[in-house]
């Protein structure tokens, strides 16, 4: 009777805490939430769902495009809609990035690859307003709301680095703002920060200290939507407070920090950080930090927990193997230490070509001695990497382990789960990388129905164990490959095992490191129970995957 009583009190101890004082006395420990062992999906605006098909064009954006290089209609309600349906949920998701959706110039350009609109978020305009092609900013609070309310958090992605090109309707921005030249060489560090990634995309002057004044454009068209006022005296206010010069990058740094203050977004992903002095960097952490607290004293029945506002940094061609440092050539740069708390580790690719256990182990290592305290993003495609682990998807499930059980954060870009095609025909560049979400084949075809739930079997594990991201990596056996992760932080802790590339059908794996005799077992993979005797629990399933975890630690 008692053996009874007990699962029912917890039952109704899990139903009804949000209503009870009474203290938790089960075992069972609520997942932090764990940046470090984070599961990212990050997804381009304009092509992930379509919310709202009224706001599909803006600014007599009509012209030709070359094939997928215009607005396609993705925006911030398709998003918050996905979100609702709990597609993240079951993906295992508990952060979300998405492209920048400030407001992008008006007119295409054509790079040399076709007539393109800035619909991938990086042409900046007015950095103060939202593109009304991705939404408003009441759609922005209402995603970050919807997204706070399933536990994922919302990394929003920032550019200091440049403006938009310049067309005949986008003018370029004054003299003291940007330069419009020389192209970067990237063969040092004054090549690649005083200068301009590409030919027509003007570089904001992060190095000057000087007061500028606003551009004219900008004001006549803050008069123009009624908001000239609130803005002069929000940046009066912002100069006054931290004492900055009214220097080009101050006025950026205050712009992007509103939306932590006005909206509680959780993180920002710095694009193109190495062509921005790193000090510019550290001021920007400073204020996100500020902002951050700010928004949490405001709001305090939605603050989520006691974690800091989280900073990825894009370097392009950083790798883990380089620890802390980047190296320009003539001068090498830390970029931890000056404001991020995370790195994009383009070094992930090359090593997923490698065996697992060289991955876990190196990933673990680096992770937890030289890099402890920080960590990486992982990633396997890319919206701008023309050389993805497995381009033509016929790596699905060995691309979702690998990814999704490697130290670090793991960053699913979207469509990696569903195989969309990172091959279009009829594009340039990289268009072939950023085609429409693949929602009908999900729907239909059972293959890309099976790999779905492949990687969403992997994500809910990942999710619901901060040990998979965060912990320690120990290899158990070579044959059958078995190893174990471990995490603690305060009060809490995690242990799995898992086990890859087992016999199909019945198989053995020893746990006696991590569970006791006794101990029940759910392998999540195939949803089987399992008791640990003599150190070692059989399982008789249809996969050669095991997903270990205790059923009294279940979260």
């Amino acid at each position: 009777m008692k053996k009874q009583f007990i699962p029912f009190f917890l039952f109704l101890t899990i139903i009804m805490g949000s209503c009870s004082t009474s203290k938790n006395v089960s075992k069972i420990q609520k997942t932090p939430f764990v940046w470090e062992g984070a599961n990212v999906y990050f997804l381009l605006t304009d092509r992930f769902n379509n919310g709202n098909t009224s706001n599909d064009t803006n600014f007599e954006r009509n012209k030709k495009t070359a094939k997928l290089r215009g607005f396609e209609g993705g925006d911030i309600i398709g998003i918050t809609k996905k979100i609702e349906e709990g597609y993240f949920d079951k993906l295992g998701i508990n952060a979300i990035w998405f492209t920048p959706v400030v407001e992008q110039i008006h007119d295409g350009v054509d790079e040399g690859t076709g007539l393109t609109y800035g619909f991938h978020g990086y042409w900046t305009r007015d950095w103060t307003n939202l593109d009304p092609n991705f939404g408003t900013k009441e759609d922005l609070r209402m995603l970050v709301d919807k997204a706070h309310a399933h536990g994922i958090r919302i990394i929003l992605d920032g550019v200091i680095n440049h403006t938009g090109p310049v067309t005949q309707t986008d003018t370029v921005w004054p003299k003291d703002w940007v330069r419009t030249g020389p192209v970067c060489d990237y063969k040092s560090y004054k090549g690649t920060t005083a200068c301009t990634l590409v030919s027509n995309l003007p570089d904001i002057k992060t190095e000057s200290n000087e007061n500028v004044d606003l551009p004219p454009f900008l004001i006549e068209k803050w008069k123009k939507e009624g908001r000239y006022e609130k803005e002069m005296a929000e940046l009066d206010a912002f100069f006054a407070r931290t004492g900055y010069p009214k220097a080009p990058k101050y006025y950026i740094i205050k712009w992007l920090t509103d939306y932590i203050s006005d909206y509680g977004i959780d993180g920002y992903r710095a694009d193109t950080v190495k062509h921005t002095e790193e000090t510019v960097w550290a001021d920007f952490k400073t204020q996100c930090d500020f902002a951050f607290a700010t928004w949490k004293q405001n709001n305090p029945t939605k603050v989520l927990d006691e974690n800091s506002f989280y900073t990825i940094a894009e370097v392009y061609n950083y790798g883990i193997g380089s620890g802390k440092i980047f190296d320009f050539g003539d001068k090498k740069i830390n970029y931890f230490e000056n404001g991020f708390n995370n790195m994009i580790n383009f070094e992930f690719k090359g090593d997923a070509q490698k065996e697992y256990e060289f991955i876990f182990s190196k990933y673990s290592d680096k992770l937890n001695n030289e890099l402890k305290g920080y960590s990486v993003l992982n990633y396997l495609s890319s919206h701008d990497d023309g050389a993805p682990f497995d381009a033509k998807r016929t790596k699905s499930k060995e691309a979702a382990i690998k990814l999704l059980l490697s130290p670090g954060l793991s960053q699913v870009y979207y469509g990696d789960e569903s195989a969309r095609s990172l091959v279009i025909e009829g594009t340039e560049g990289d268009a072939t990388l950023r085609s429409f979400m693949n929602w009908e084949e999900i729907k239909s075809n059972s293959e890309t129905q099976k790999t779905l739930l492949h990687w969403q079997k992997l994500g809910q594990f990942r999710r619901n164990h901060p040990s998979i991201g965060a912990g320690i990596h120990k290899k158990i056996s070579d044959q059958p490959y078995t190893f174990s992760r471990t995490f603690s932080k305060n009060n809490y802790s995690d242990s799995v095992i898992i086990g890859l590339n087992l016999p199909v059908g019945q198989k053995e794996v020893t746990v006696a490191s991590i569970f006791k005799n006794g101990t029940k077992l759910k392998d999540t993979y195939s949803g089987k129970e399992v008791l640990v005797v003599n150190g070692k629990v059989s399982i008789d399933s249809e996969f050669d995957i095991v997903l270990l975890e205790a059923i009294s630690e279940t979260k």
